[in-house]
């Protein structure tokens, strides 16, 4: 890449971009379901959580201490997977929903529930090693620091903000710009990489931001290529 730098920073989403799910979601929910006596099909579970977690809320909580954000982002969490069974069947009756949906919540805490997308560990170390600066925005919860971590990414991104530091989510345009205020450059001089057309390219547009759908590359270890080209287009 060239010394003259347009590009000084590359933002990411985080799930269906960095990561993702190393098993689908529906046969987990459906395997750690039938020890609490619920057997569905997993196909049926997997839409039925698609359709209400695309429905459910911004996990944002205006308002509330930074102290109490972790309670309520459970309690969301919750209510989208009560959602999503009731949604598969309403006939289903757990023998014990909150045992339940303790193990599922705390099998996606953990690094093994998730793996690297093919070429974002090469990507990230491509970028920060021609100094670009990297961060990460995403609409994930509290987990999201400790997965990134534990998956060996979390090295050089200088910023992970969530919902609960922005107090909005994407496509919001503040959340990209609280990200844009904690390194200290201005939109422009951002791009924004992601898997969702309007929560992730058109929100990072709406707040000025480049943006790359993650679709138009054959893998992320393309997007330093796509950055260079970026950078020949815009203009000085």
């Amino acid at each position: 890449m060239r010394s003259a730098r347009r590009i000084h920073a590359v933002l990411f989403d985080a799930a269906g971009t960095l990561i993702r799910v190393a098993e689908p979601v529906g046969e987990t929910y459906t395997r750690l379901a039938r020890r609490f006596g619920v057997s569905l099909p997993a196909s049926r579970i997997e839409e039925a959580f698609r359709r209400v977690l695309r429905a459910a809320p911004p996990m944002v909580f205006a308002g509330e201490s930074p102290a109490a954000i972790p309670a309520y982002e459970r309690a969301w969490w919750r209510e989208v997977v009560r959602g999503a069974f009731r949604a598969a069947d309403g006939t289903v009756r757990f023998t014990d929903f909150d045992a339940f949906f303790d193990g599922l919540f705390a099998h996606y805490a953990r690094p093994a529930a998730w793996e690297i997308l093919p070429g974002a560990s090469g990507a990230l170390a491509a970028l920060q090693a021609a100094g670009l600066r990297t961060g990460v925005v995403s609409n994930f919860d509290g987990r999201l620091p400790g997965l990134l971590e534990g998956l060996g990414l979390a090295a050089g991104l200088e910023v992970v903000v969530l919902p609960s530091h922005a107090r909005a989510a994407k496509p919001d345009p503040r959340i990209f710009t609280c990200a844009l205020a904690a390194l200290g450059l201005p939109a422009a001089a951002a791009v924004y990489v992601g898997d969702d057309a309007a929560q992730d390219v058109a929100g990072a547009e709406g707040a000025g931001l480049h943006a790359i759908h993650v679709g138009a590359l054959a893998t992320l270890g393309a997007l330093p290529e796509a950055i260079a080209a970026l950078e020949e287009e815009t203009p000085q």
